[in-house]
């Protein structure tokens, strides 16, 4: 997967063939971010989803915490 470094975020796009493919996506990493209290800046139209990774309690920059999310959140979509 390609995040890229955007200000302080890590920014991913996200393709799907439909809605219902996005939400399911949507709500494995929503689980993922309670599972791990780091929670994503995020939207959603139809097929796409947009994410944001950074760690508010660190200045909002982006940390370890936020690599680790990208990473799992890259297993996810690729287990899907």
């Amino acid at each position: 997967m390609s995040w890229k470094e955007e200000g302080n975020f890590l920014v991913q796009d996200f393709r799907f063939s439909d809605f219902s493919e996005a939400f399911s996506f949507m709500k494995h990493v929503a689980d993922l971010a309670e599972e791990m209290d780091h929670h994503p800046l995020w939207t959603n139209c139809y097929n796409k989803v947009n994410i944001k990774l950074n760690t508010h309690s660190a200045g909002d920059v982006i940390t370890e915490k936020d690599r680790e999310m990208a990473r799992r959140i890259d297993e996810i979509l690729l287990s899907s």
